[in-house]
C-alpha cells in the first residue's frame, strides 16, 4: 500500500498540470495554440536548455558514474525501434511513421518532472542523462529513417547540433568533463531559471493534446502500448547485465515505461510523414501512460 501511495503522489500531480493545460486549450479554442506559441518558443529555446546544462555542469552530477545510465538509455530507445520494426511489417504501417515515436519517449515534458518526483532533486541529473541519450538516438538514427528516401539539404544530417538543446547539452558535459564550476549566483540563476520549464512543458502538453485526433486509432493503440512495453522488456534484461545502483536502476524503469513524445507528432507535421496516425499514437500512449508508468515506478522502485 505504500508503494502505490508513492507511486499515485508521483504520477497525480504531473497529470493534473495536463489536464489543467487539456481544460485550458478547450476553454480558449483555437486562441490557445497562439497563447502558446511564444511561450513554447522560450521554453524551447531557453528554459529547457538552462534545464539540461545546469543539471549537467552541476556539482551534483558526475559524468562517469552516470555513463552507465546513459548507456543503458541508448539501448532503451535503439532496441525499442528494434522491437517495433518487425511489428509494423506485421500490420502494415509505414516504418517511418511507426518506428521513430518508438524510439523517442516523453522523457522530457512528462520523465523530467516525473524523475523530480520520484527520486528528488537529485533525480533531475541522471534524467537528464537519459534524456540526452533518447535525444541522440531520436535525431540521429530516428531522422535518418523519416529522410529515408527523401531529398536532403545540404548540411542537413548535422543540422540538429545547433539546436539551443543539443547545444546546452554538449556544453553541460563540457563542464562536467573539465570539473568546471561557474559563480554560485549565476548558476543558481541559471537553475532556477531552468526549473521553471518543467511545468511548463506539461501544461503545453496538456494544451497540445487538443489538436490530437484518433482518426487513426489502430495505429494509435499499437504504437501506445508497444513503445512502453518494448522499453520495460529491454530495461529487464539490461537489469540482469548491468546491476545498476538502485537509484539508477528506478530511473531506468521509469525511463522505459514513458509513452512517445510529443514532439514526434511536430516531426511528422514537418516532413509531412503521416501526422494523423503520428498523432494517434502520441494521444493513446500519453493515455495509457495512467497504466505504464505506474508499472515502471513499480519495477524501479520495489
Amino acid at each position: 500500500m505504500d508503494v502505490f501511495e508513492r507511486i499515485l503522489g508521483i504520477i497525480l500531480p504531473v497529470f493534473i498540470i495536463i489536464a489543467l493545460g487539456f481544460a485550458y486549450a478547450r476553454l480558449r479554442g483555437g486562441a490557445a495554440k497562439a497563447d502558446m506559441t511564444a511561450v513554447n518558443r522560450v521554453s524551447t529555446d531557453i528554459l529547457c536548455p538552462l534545464l539540461v546544462f545546469s543539471a549537467l555542469a552541476g556539482k551534483e552530477f558526475d559524468l562517469g558514474q552516470n555513463a552507465a545510465l546513459l548507456l543503458a538509455g541508448v539501448i532503451i530507445s535503439l532496441g525499442s525501434g528494434l522491437l517495433a520494426w518487425p511489428v509494423a511489417r506485421l500490420f502494415g504501417y509505414d516504418v517511418k511513421s511507426f518506428v521513430p515515436p518508438m524510439m523517442y519517449n516523453n522523457c522530457g515534458n512528462m520523465g523530467l518532472p516525473l524523475a523530480v518526483l520520484a527520486f528528488g532533486a537529485n533525480g533531475l541529473a541522471p534524467a537528464v542523462a537519459l534524456f540526452m541519450a533518447s535525444n541522440l538516438v531520436y535525431f540521429t538514427v530516428g531522422i535518418k529513417i523519416i529522410e529515408a528516401g527523401r531529398e536532403r539539404a545540404a548540411g542537413s544530417a548535422w543540422r540538429f547540433l545547433a539546436s539551443p538543446m543539443m547545444l546546452a547539452m554538449m556544453a553541460g558535459v563540457l563542464f562536467a568533463l573539465l570539473h568546471v564550476a561557474l559563480p554560485q549566483p549565476l548558476f543558481q540563476a541559471l537553475k532556477m531559471l531552468g526549473e521553471a520549464c518543467i511545468p511548463i512543458m506539461l501544461f503545453s502538453l496538456g494544451v497540445r493534446m487538443r489538436d490530437v485526433s484518433l482518426k487513426s486509432w489502430h495505429i494509435g493503440l499499437v504504437g501506445a502500448v508497444v513503445c512502453p512495453l518494448a522499453g520495460i522488456v529491454i530495461a529487464v534484461l539490461l537489469d540482469q547485465w548491468m546491476h545498476l545502483p538502485a537509484a539508477q536502476r528506478g530511473q531506468m524503469y521509469l525511463f522505459a515505461a514513458l509513452p512517445p513524445a510529443v514532439f514526434c507528432f511536430m516531426v511528422a507535421e514537418q516532413y509531412q510523414q503521416e501526422p494523423d496516425k503520428v498523432a494517434s499514437i502520441v494521444l493513446l500512449g500519453n493515455l495509457l501512460a495512467l497504466a505504464f508508468v505506474p508499472a515502471g515506478l513499480w519495477l524501479g522502485l520495489r
